[in-house]
């Protein structure tokens, strides 16, 4: 178990790629604006965090509301002479510029939800304020809908004004013994079919999966229950059809048609509630791999272990893990047969890791008579 630091920023483990991408970033000269998104929980914070703690920085965790009073507050004890100054955005990066190395500002997409004119803001800051100064500029971003329609498509008024982009993903399976370096293949495995490779799940489980998960379980306070929807409302507004339908495809109904029949959609139109989740990360389109990218042949399924296992374990049982009665051998008598795709995976990472492939993946239904053989 680790010990926690200021912004609850546990012991930093892996991203060694990623660590030298965005230091690289940094130690150049000139001004850099980078932005980082990916899902929440995936260490987008911890990174920057801990890429920029040899720097004079001003780090600003934003909120739903009032964001120029906090960011006001933080340059303030950070920086002399803020307090003279007008609170405005131009005002205080114009401030700003020469007195600190970097501007990092976290969960972003709560600054444009608070005022989209924020994006135009932002636009004359880095092409008349920072441009040719040796600063360096960091969004951070957890909602993947909102950073990726609003900061970095052509429509926004930043498009093309950053230097460096990256959506952060899960940790890979095979760095998982960064975390638990004493824990064999197996209980590597049955971890990352919960966690998947998010490092706050990670670093959650401190024993083996089952006793960690057991003693959870038993936690009023325990954040497993309501994780799920806490996800979703970063990205919709109304979650009760996407819950439905993830729930749909975490129990095996893949095809539009299985899922509307699961969740008695009768006339309702799923395919923009498809998009939506694919769009945010939570959901994947698979066509057979024979099948060309067009193929109506293509399945859906959830792209991530931990909500494929929050609705397969947690949903179905949270009255009895509310009253403090849930039995996790329950969850043990399954897992094998929950494993298969988790497995699936983890045997696809070992090839790619190992070999080059043009294309890779599954085959389901007819094979074509001119591909036989083959």
């Amino acid at each position: 178990m680790y010990i926690s630091i200021i912004m609850i920023i546990q012991k930093f483990k892996d991203r060694k790629k990623e660590m030298e991408e965005i230091k690289k970033i940094l130690s150049k000269k000139g001004f850099e604006f980078l932005i980082i998104y990916g899902r929440r929980r995936v260490g987008k914070t911890e990174l920057i965090i801990n890429a920029t703690k040899e720097m004079n920085r001003i780090y600003y965790l934003s909120t739903s509301k009032n964001n120029l009073d906090y960011f006001y507050n933080v340059c303030s004890e950070k920086v002399e002479g803020i307090s003279s100054l007008k609170k405005d955005w131009r005002v205080l990066f114009e401030h700003l510029k020469n007195k600190v190395d970097v501007i990092i500002i976290d969960e972003f997409q709560y600054l444009i939800k608070e005022d989209i004119t924020i994006l135009n803001e932002f636009q004359y800051i880095v092409d008349i304020i920072l441009k040719n100064e040796n600063i360096k500029l960091v969004l951070l971003g957890s909602s993947v809908s909102i950073m990726t329609s609003k900061l970095l498509s052509y429509s926004s008024p930043l498009y093309g004004r950053r230097t460096a982009s990256l959506k952060l993903k899960p940790v890979p399976f095979l760095d998982l013994y960064e975390f638990f370096p004493s824990y064999d293949f197996t209980e590597l495995a049955k971890i990352y079919g919960f966690a998947d490779g998010i490092p706050y799940y990670l670093n959650k489980i401190d024993d083996k999966l089952f006793k960690w998960m057991d003693l959870e379980f038993k936690n009023k306070i325990s954040f497993l229950k309501d994780e799920m929807d806490f996800l979703m409302r970063y990205e919709f507004k109304d979650i009760g059809t996407y819950k439905l339908i993830l729930e749909a495809l975490s129990r095996g109904k893949n095809t539009i048609k299985e899922i509307k029949d699961y969740c008695g959609f009768k006339r309702t139109d799923i395919s923009p509630y498809l998009k939506n989740l694919i769009d945010v990360g939570f959901v994947v389109r698979e066509i057979p791999i024979i099948e060309k990218e067009k193929s109506r042949k293509g399945n859906y399924k959830v792209s991530d272990n931990f909500i494929r296992f929050w609705f397969r374990f947690i949903q179905p049982n949270i009255s009895f893990i509310e009253e403090g009665s849930f039995d996790i051998t329950s969850i043990e008598n399954e897992y094998d047969s929950y494993m298969g795709s988790v497995f699936e995976n983890i045997a696809r990472e070992f090839i790619t890791s190992k070999y080059s492939f043009t294309k890779i993946g599954r085959q389901w239904g007819k094979i074509p008579k001119a591909e036989k053989g083959k």
